[in-house]
């Protein structure tokens, strides 16, 4: 039987069912979505990979338990896990998510900047870097949901399943965030021209 035509559903019934296979599947099937959910909020590669390794073990617990009941929302959950525990993460360290790099790969540059001049590379990586520092300032609710629809890639529907809010909730919290940056780009734009 071809596992990648077996439903996310039927792997964790077999891996329940004693199949160790059935979640090297899963974790192959979601590793990527899962792993890159984390490090987007933590920014860093080592933290990130150890929330992973937390991520499962707790999953691999509730499986093992018999408490899985999330009949055919196997990823959603999952991220959940994985949200709550950079939560948790946070709350020790008292401090927020940064949208940073620290390797170097800046995710604007996989939107393709062809043969710029340097003039336009250095003001688009300004522009980049005050953006970020924007983000920052949006409340917490609004961030969250910014980060994980624009660098996470998430869908609504998963934003909302993640954060346990209706889908409309979080598109509110994504207006809300886009209304407030803009606000903040025009006040900066306006306090800019004054000084001139």
């Amino acid at each position: 039987m071809n596992r990648k035509l077996i439903s996310d559903q039927d792997l964790v019934n077999l891996y329940v069912s004693g199949q160790e296979s059935a979640l090297e599947e899963l974790v192959g099937r979601h590793k990527s979505k899962i792993y890159t959910s984390i490090y987007l909020l933590v920014k860093d590669s080592y933290l990130a990979e150890d929330i992973f390794q937390d991520t499962f073990i707790k999953v691999i617990n509730t499986l093992k338990a018999g408490k899985y009941n999330e009949e055919g929302k196997f990823l959603p959950w999952v991220l959940r896990i994985a949200h709550n525990l950079v939560i948790d993460h946070f709350r020790k360290e008292k401090r927020t998510p940064i949208v940073t790099n620290t390797d170097g790969f800046d995710i604007f540059e996989v939107l393709g900047f062809v043969e710029e001049s340097i003039e336009d590379k250095m003001l688009r990586e300004q522009g980049h870097n005050e953006l970020r520092r924007l983000i920052q300032l949006l409340p917490e609710e609004q961030k969250e949901v910014l980060i994980m629809r624009h660098y996470g890639d998430l869908s609504f529907k998963e934003i909302a399943d993640l954060t346990n809010v209706s889908i409309n909730t979080a598109l509110g919290r994504m207006r809300y965030a886009l209304n407030n940056l803009r606000k903040m780009m025009n006040q900066k734009e306006y306090s800019y021209r004054q000084a001139m």
